[in-house]
């Protein structure tokens, strides 16, 4: 079995791709699930073969602990992290090619909280890799994508698993993906940008400064922008993830 986790920010469209994901495998004769790690969904894309709400439920939590939503979200969060060997049978039982991981839509309760990274750790697989999503409506601006990149370090670093980084909605910003894309793919053109938007302003320079730093490990070279709606981009996503899992070949039945 390989495993997929979806991680990203708070909208980036996690749930939707997981669904696209799955019947895309299904599709090509592969046995691919969906797994929901999200205890506080309420309504999914897709029905999980394994899902989290079955062993805590966050109102109970909340009752129980006096706790706000948010405290028992991380409450829940590191809950599942005990339950994972039961969890962990439950997604071999199915016998899944591909396991497509929902990651709670709150990133800092996975990504940020040590359970997260226990559970990409120890999920039992042949390969795993994580898709970071990134909603390509927060990166119009250079000052913008130069964030967004760094957090993709900064994910790359917590949960210490091969990354693949792909831009959501593209759809949205077709005005704008070119580019965006010239951005990523030359710094001399985002620099320039950063300068056009902010001047010689302090922000413009702390950004600059970032960026340098980030040009040495790779900057953002090889985002792949998608769209969920229209299925653009998918092609190039599901190559980049066989590269990482296969080693470039499909599990098909």
């Amino acid at each position: 079995m390989n495993a997929i986790f979806v991680a990203g920010t708070a909208g980036a469209g996690k749930s939707l791709l997981t669904s696209k994901l799955v019947a895309s495998y299904l599709e090509k004769g592969a046995n691919a699930i969906a797994v929901n790690l999200d205890p506080g969904a309420i309504q999914l894309p897709y029905t999980p073969a394994v899902d989290v709400r079955d062993y805590v439920d966050l109102k109970s939590v909340m009752e129980r602990y006096e706790l706000g939503p948010n405290g028992a979200l991380i409450f829940a969060a590191d809950y599942i992290a005990t339950r994972w060997s039961e969890i962990q049978a439950e997604i071999d039982g199915t016998g899944a090619d591909y396991a497509i991981i929902d990651t709670p839509g709150q990133m800092e309760v996975f990504t940020y909280r040590n359970s997260g990274s226990f559970i990409v750790s120890n999920v039992a697989c042949e390969q795993k890799v994580v898709i970071f999503l990134v909603d390509a409506t927060l990166t119009t601006t250079p000052s913008n994508l130069v964030s967004m990149a760094f957090l993709t370090y900064s994910i790359r670093l917590r949960l210490g698993a091969p990354q693949v980084v792909a831009l959501s909605k593209s759809d949205m910003v077709e005005d704008k993906i070119d580019e965006i894309l010239n951005w990523t793919s030359s710094l001399t053109a985002l620099e320039k940008a950063l300068r056009e938007e902010g001047g010689d302003s302090e922000n413009y320079v702390f950004a600059s400064n970032i960026l340098r730093v980030m040009s040495k490990i790779g900057f953002a070279y090889g985002i792949i922008p998608i769209s969920s709606v229209t299925l653009d981009g998918f092609t190039n996503l599901s190559s980049a993830l066989s590269r990482i899992l296969t080693g470039g070949e499909e599990i098909v039945d």
